[in-house]
C-alpha cells in the first residue's frame, strides 16, 4: 500500500489521543473500541462499548489516557495486518452526515456536472463556458451575504443560476445523509462504486465527530466517494450517487480534541490526496481548509440544533475542494476511477486513510448492523440484555 505505514499515523503520535475500532475474531467475533498509547493498542470496550458512548462522557480524554485496557499489540503491527485484527471505521452507531459544495472549486464542478447532464465528454466545454460566464472568484463570496445575493440576482438575470449555487453561496448549507450508522468502512478496506457509474471520483475530507449535545469532540479523515454522472443527471439522485456498499470510508482513527489538538487545527489543515492506479496513473492534489466557504462550527450548527437532534451523535463530512479534472482515458474526458485504484487521503495531524477501489457489487456485503452490534455486546457481557 502507498504510503508507508508510518505515514498512516499522526506525525505527533506520542501526544495524539486516538480512538478506533477493530474487528476481533473468535471467540469474540465482533468489534472493539481501542485506544493508542505509546504506540500500543488497547481494547477499552469494557469502559466504552461504542465510540458513541465514549464521546458522551465528560471524562473521555481521561478515559483514553488512563483507562485500563487489554493490550492487543503495536499500532504498526495492526496497520500491517499482523495481529489478525481488521481496522474498522472509528464510528459506530452515529449518524453519518455530509456537507456539499463548501469550497468554490467543488461548487463550480457541481454546476458543470449539472450543465453537462452527467456526461463526462461535455465537461471541458461546459467548464470553459461557466468560468467565462461567472467571471468572479467565488472563493471571495461570503455565503448569504449582500454580495452573494447580488451575484445571485445577476446570475438569475443571465439564466445561469443553479441549485448548487443556492447551497454554495446562499444562506443555507447543503447537509445530507451520506451513509447509514455502522455502514462506513475503515483503513485498508475496499471502497465501492455503483456499477452503473462511468464518471466518478474520491472526495477527500475532514470528518468531525460530534456527540448528542452537538459538541465536537474530535476529527478524522473521510472519503465521500462520488458518482459524478449519476448526480449530474439529477440532484434527486444524490442518494444513489452517495450511499452504496462501501461508498463511505472513515479513519484510520478519530483524534480527540485536547490541549494539543483543537478545531483551530482543523481550520488550518491541508488535506492531501494521492491516487495510484494499476495502469501507472498517478494523481495528486491538496485541499486547504482555510479556503472553506463556511466555518466548520457553522456547518455543525446547520446540522444540529432545535430543528434536529442526534441522540447517538453524528459524524460530519466538511466537504472538499478536490474535483479531479486531469485527463486519464481520453483528452478532455477528465478523471474517473479505474478498479484497483489505491486512494490515500492524508493530513499530518490525522495520518492517512488508504482504500482500494472496487465495484460495490463485488466487495463484501454489509451485514453487521446496529442490532448485530448490540447482540454481540450482550453476548460478551458488556451490556445487559433488555427486559
Amino acid at each position: 500500500m502507498h504510503p508507508t505505514l508510518s505515514l498512516s499515523l499522526p506525525q505527533d503520535l506520542d501526544r495524539a489521543l486516538l480512538i478506533g475500532r477493530v474487528w476481533r475474531p473468535a471467540p469474540i467475533n465482533g468489534p472493539s473500541v481501542v485506544v493508542v498509547r505509546g504506540g500500543q493498542v488497547f481494547d477499552i470496550t469494557r469502559f466504552a462499548p461504542t465510540t458513541a458512548d465514549l464521546f458522551e462522557r465528560g471524562d473521555a480524554v481521561d478515559v483514553v489516557r488512563t483507562a485500563p485496557g487489554e493490550p492487543l499489540g503495536t499500532i504498526h503491527a495492526l496497520l500491517a495486518g499482523e495481529l489478525g485484527l481488521q481496522l474498522l471505521a472509528p464510528c459506530d452507531v452515529q449518524a453519518i452526515k455530509a456537507c456539499g459544495v463548501t469550497f468554490a472549486v467543488s461548487l463550480l464542478e457541481r454546476v458543470i456536472e449539472e450543465q453537462a447532464g452527467g456526461d463526462a465528454s461535455k465537461a471541458a466545454e461546459v467548464r470553459g463556458m461557466i468560468n467565462e460566464l461567472i467571471g468572479t472568484d467565488l472563493a471571495e463570496i461570503q455565503p448569504g451575504s449582500e454580495g452573494a445575493m447580488k451575484l445571485k440576482a445577476e446570475l438569475q438575470r443571465r439564466n445561469a443560476w443553479s441549485q448548487y449555487m443556492e447551497v454554495g453561496i446562499g444562506p443555507d448549507a447543503e447537509v445530507f445523509s451520506k451513509s447509514q450508522p455502522m455502514s462506513a468502512v475503515g483503513f485498508g478496506a475496499d471502497i465501492g462504486l455503483h456499477p452503473a457509474s462511468a464518471w466518478n471520483n474520491p472526495e477527500p475530507e475532514i470528518v468531525l465527530a460530534v456527540n448528542s449535545a452537538g459538541r465536537v469532540v474530535g476529527a478524522t479523515l473521510g472519503n465521500d466517494v462520488n458518482l459524478r454522472d449519476i448526480e449530474g443527471r439529477s440532484a434527486l439522485l444524490l442518494g444513489k450517487a452517495k450511499d452504496n456498499n462501501g461508498s463511505c470510508a472513515i479513519g484510520p482513527f478519530i483524534r480527540l480534541f485536547d490541549d494539543g489538538f483543537s478545531i483551530d487545527d482543523v481550520r488550518s489543515a491541508s488535506v492531501s490526496l494521492r491516487i495510484d492506479g494499476d495502469d501507472g496513473f498517478v494523481l495528486e492534489g491538496v485541499s486547504h481548509m482555510r479556503e472553506i466557504s463556511r466555518d466548520p462550527l457553522d456547518l455543525v450548527g446547520q446540522t444540529y440544533g432545535a430543528h434536529h437532534q442526534y441522540p447517538d451523535g453524528f459524524m460530519l463530512f466538511l466537504g472538499t475542494m478536490f474535483s479531479p479534472i486531469k485527463d486519464r482515458d481520453t483528452e478532455g474526458g477528465g478523471f474517473t476511477h479505474h478498479l484497483g485504484d489505491v486512494v490515500s487521503i492524508s493530513t499530518p495531524a490525522l495520518g492517512t486513510l488508504v482504500n482500494t477501489v472496487r465495484l460495490a457489487t463485488d466487495i463484501a456485503p454489509w451485514t453487521f448492523g446496529t442490532r448485530a452490534l448490540y447482540r454481540n455486546l450482550v453476548e460478551r457481557g458488556l451490556l445487559s440484555a433488555p427486559h
